[in-house]
Parts: structure tokens; C-alpha cells; sequence
């Protein structure tokens, strides 16, 4: 039987991944609908660096004016080099690698690229609904669509497949993942992040302090501007919750740091100070597909165990998505063991990365005088450096 609000493609969550999704699908002429449960613009907690292989992601699918556009207008901040600062003091400075076409990276802050690619779908040919996914809709074992709220009351939608994107507190994971299945706390971080705009900031350069008493995690400085940047610190959970730490006062004692402290103009005035954690790719058996339903992005667990990034993880994973998505809608056939291909795709593509900075992660935590190695000798071994550039 057709249901009265059928759609192709069902997509929860309008950040990176599923605007990508949404993005790729409608561009195909598939009936896609976006769902997200704020308007946008709108924030979303984050470190807000961009790399340059997203940037041309973004390119391939028409979205190079926009971007320009979104960088004269200033919401995108250019970053051309990169500085790792290791507990003793040592550090290393070397140039973010441009993308093969040529693609700069940024800091771009969520509340201004998150909209550019919500509007891009839009542009593509997406239906976008404000909409707050309260589970997915079950038939026979079967996903077949999703059920939300829309202006207080609960509307079901229904879709050939659901993409669940809607970040790391994914109520479509939740809801289709097993509890055995979900993110241990040596594979999720937590995290905290601030803008400051008193700040004496290092032009087009990002930032990251790697010092003992939050290893394996980091403190950054990532410019956004004029004396403005995103500033923040993450650590891994289960060192957080065995230290008993507190986030906003490990962020005042970096900030009280001396090296930090002498570039505060005005003692360092911070707003929009915001916490969140992370699920990294790092933890093995876990599944993103299942029968009519796609995980991609952060609701996937997409961030890599080293540097916290997930951008050009979401967006990679959205492609990998609508490859196997595509073909699903073609055969008619939206079973799980169809759609395991996703699965495969991925581990081909993110598996090995993951595996290695969680093993380096592993070594941080347990060895801090090997940051001073690696950041000391760094010209002569650029094995941090470049896990640092390649998977911001």
C-alpha cells in the first residue's frame, strides 16, 4: 500500500552528513526529504575546522560559489598551517596540505556552514521539514520510515530508505542498534568548546596543545578572524570520568596557561562556552546498516580517535551512502543484506585510519613523553604531524 507521505529517501539530521546525503540524492532526482529539528542557521558545538578534501567534496557537487561567497562575506576563515605544542614546550609548525584541486581549508563556524549545506540541498531539490525524529517506524522488523513532531504534533513519514544523521545522541541509532552495540567510553570523548574575541591569534594558523594532564586529548586555538577564534579542549572519556575532571575549569587552566595567557587582551572574555561528546570509528563489529535504515556521520560514530574530527568523515560517509542507496532504489531491494554494503564501504575507506590513531591514542595516554618525541624530532619524523593534517 503507498502511504500518503512517501518519499525516495527519508534523511534525519541536516548537518554535514545529511545534507551531503540530501544534497547527492536530489541532484539524482530522487525524492529525498530532510528532516532536522531546529531552522536553520543554528549552532552546533563543534571545533569548526573544515578541511581543504571536504572542500572539494563540496565543489564536486556544485557548492564551489557558495563557498566563495560564504568566504568573502567572512564566515569562512582561511587556515594555510598548522602548530602541535607537546607537554615539555616543544613544538612543530608545518602547511596544511591544499586539497588536489586546489581547495583551501577554514574555520567555518556550524552556525554558517551547516546552513550553507541545509540550503544546498534545498537548492538540489530536497524537501526540507523542521521536524523532531522521535523513533523509526517499524514493519515486520522492516524500517519504513520515521516518526516525528512537527509544531506539537507527531506525524509519521515514510520512506524506501531512512538515513539516520541526527549526530551523536542519534535517536534512529539508538533505537536500531543493540545495546551491546553502542560506543564504550574508551571510544567516545567529551568535550568543550568557546569563542573568544579578545584574543591575540597566530593569522591563518590552527592550534593544537597536547600537554600531560589531558592526554590522549588536546587543547586548540582555531582562528576565526580579527582576534577572534574557536577555542576549546577535549580529552577521552574514560580518562575524564577516572580523573574526575571538570571541563570548565580545565579550559580556565589552559587559558591561565602563560604562553596562553599574555595573549589575552582583555583578560579573555569567552561566550557561547558549550559541551558535548563523541562516539570515534575506532570500535570494532559495530553496524551502520540495517534493514531500511543507513547510519552516516556522528550518528554512525565517524570521528577520528586522534585529532576529534569528523567533517570529512561525514561527508565521505554520505557518499559511500548514496552509492549504496542508489543502487538499492534501482533493484527495489532495501533489505539489510542489501544495503551491508554501506558497512563494507566504509571499513574499506575509514577502517585502517581509525585503527592507527586509536592505537597512537592508546600510546599517548599511556606514554606522554612520546608527544615530546614525536613533536621534538617532528622534522625528521612527521608521523604525528601528518595524522594531524590528514585527518583534521
Amino acid at each position: 500500500m503507498t502511504q500518503t507521505n512517501e518519499h525516495d529517501v527519508v534523511i534525519v539530521g541536516a548537518g554535514p552528513a545529511g545534507s551531503m546525503a540530501a544534497i547527492i540524492l536530489a541532484q539524482k532526482g530522487y525524492d529525498v526529504l530532510l528532516l532536522d529539528r531546529y531552522n536553520f542557521p543554528r549552532d552546533k558545538i563543534c571545533g569548526d575546522a573544515v578541511p581543504a578534501g571536504t572542500i572539494e567534496r563540496l565543489w564536486h557537487y556544485g557548492l564551489k560559489d557558495k563557498i566563495d561567497q560564504a568566504v568573502e562575506r567572512g564566515e569562512f576563515y582561511r587556515v594555510d598551517s598548522l602548530l602541535l605544542v607537546s607537554p615539555r614546550g616543544y613544538d612543530i609548525e608545518a602547511d596544511l596540505v591544499d586539497g588536489h584541486e586546489g581547495a583551501k581549508s577554514y574555520v567555518a563556524p556550524r552556525m554558517h556552514f551547516d546552513a550553507l549545506m541545509q540550503q544546498a540541498a534545498v537548492d538540489s531539490g530536497a524537501k526540507f521539514c523542521q521536524a523532531q525524529a522521535k523513533t523509526p517506524i517499524m514493519e515486520n522488523g522492516k524500517v519504513v520510515g520515521v516518526q516525528a513532531q512537527v509544531n506539537g504534533s507527531t506525524q509519521e513519514f515514510y520512506s524506501k530508505v531512512l538515513v539516520g544523521a541526527d549526530g551523536v545522541t542519534s535517536v534512529i541509532a539508538r533505537n536500531l542498534r543493540p545495546k551491546e552495540e553502542q560506543h564504550e567510553d574508551k571510544h567516545r570523548a567529551i568535550a568543550i568548546r568557546a569563542y573568544i574575541d579578545d584574543i591575540e591569534e597566530t593569522p591563518h594558523e590552527v592550534e593544537f596543545y597536547l600537554y600531560k594532564e589531558i592526554l590522549p586529548g588536546y587543547a586548540w586555538i582555531f582562528p576565526t578572524g580579527n582576534h577572534s577564534a574557536n577555542i576549546g579542549l577535549g580529552m577521552r572519556l574514560d580518562h575524564f570520568r577516572k580523573y574526575n575532571k571538570n571541563l570548565k575549569k580545565m579550559l580556565q587552566e589552559f587559558l591561565d596557561m602563560p604562553a596562553i595567557k599574555k595573549r589575552l587582551l582583555n583578560g579573555g572574555q569567552l561566550h557561547d562556552v558549550a559541551t558535548w561528546q563523541l562516539n570515534f570509528g575506532s570500535q570494532a563489529n559495530i553496524e551502520y546498516s540495517f534493514d531500511g535504515a543507513l547510519l552516516v556521520g556522528d550518528a554512525a560514530g565517524f570521528i577520528n580517535p586522534i585529532t576529534g574530527g569528523g567533517i570529512y568523515n561525514s561527508t565521505l560517509s554520505a557518499e559511500l551512502a548514496t552509492q549504496v542507496i542508489e543502487k538499492a532504489l534501482q533493484s527495489g531491494d532495501t533489505s539489510q543484506q542489501a544495503l551491508q554494503a554501506y558497512d563494507q564501504l566504509c571499513h574499506e575507506a575509514m577502517w585502517d585510519g581509525m585503527k592507527s590513531s586509536h592505537r597512537l591514542q592508546r600510546a599517548f595516554m599511556n606514554f606522554p613523553w612520546l608527544v615530546d618525541i614525536l613533536i621534538r624530532f617532528g622534522k625528521q619524523s612527521d608521523s604525528l604531524t601528518q595524522t594531524f593534517l590528514n585527518k583534521l
